[in-house]
């Protein structure tokens, strides 16, 4: 019989997140997905079934220390040993900085470095007696550099950036591969589709990123050699300019 092994993907939506525990899921991995409208996952959960893999799907506020905590205790007893945890929240907001409000900038970070902390932090904690297991933090173009009007999405996923080198250094050596792949473009989502269609228009030159190669990128981080560990690496359509 073959090892029981999961992926914890956490804020699984529609593109990215989702394509990430599809793409796992054909691997044989148990996806669990959350988030925190658990509902929105059914049809991600069919998806996967449909295709003949595993699927949980989750309500989890990850800015919540207990709501995490017990994320993993019940993936852990339920489900199967976490191999895999992709932290994939998203918290992009454009504000001029005089218009950024307190309550703005709090939650921004709770969502992008906070929840990023908890998760990270919980998937440390298991992983480490295996001495084997996979982190993903997904980086944006602000986890490199603030733009203008965005400095809370900026601040906090530099937070997270730093969280990941901090916990690369220190897991690395004890067995746990931890990644921050930095997402440099337009993803090929529903929101760009309806509110950028001129953007949407470079799909059709591969001017935007799809979900699903992506995924494959994810795939293949966790797949490398620990002789050969990448921690950072970018992924951005051909024709981004950078």
């Amino acid at each position: 019989m073959s090892e029981r092994k999961a992926i914890l993907v956490m804020g699984a939506g529609d593109a990215t997140g989702g394509a990430i525990a599809r793409r796992f899921a054909r691997e044989g991995y148990i996806a669990c997905v959350a988030r925190r409208q658990g509902e929105q996952l059914q049809p991600l959960v069919d998806a996967i079934e449909a295709e003949g893999g595993q699927a949980r799907a989750f309500a989890c506020d990850a800015r919540e220390e207990a709501q995490v905590l017990e994320l993993f205790a019940t993936i852990e007893r339920e489900v199967a040993p976490l191999t895999v945890v992709v932290f994939n929240i998203g918290a992009n907001v454009q504000f001029s900085i005089t218009d950024t409000t307190e309550r703005v900038y709090r939650k921004v970070w709770e969502m992008a470095a906070l929840a990023g902390f908890l998760t990270g932090r919980e998937a440390a904690r298991v992983m480490l007696p295996r001495a084997r297991g996979t982190i993903l933090f997904t980086g944006a173009t602000a986890s490199l550099r603030g733009r203008a009007n965005f400095a809370a999405f900026a601040g906090a996923k530099f937070a997270l950036r730093a969280l990941a080198q901090s916990m690369a250094r220190e897991l690395g050596p004890q067995g746990i591969h931890v990644a921050h792949p930095i997402i440099d473009g337009a993803i090929d989502t529903a929101f760009i589709r309806d509110n950028f269609p001129e953007l949407y228009q470079r799909k059709e030159q591969d001017g935007i990123l799809e979900p699903e190669h992506i995924a494959d990128t994810y795939w293949q981080i966790h797949c490398q050699p620990r002789d050969c560990w990448v921690h950072e690496l970018d992924l951005r359509p051909w024709t981004e300019n950078f």
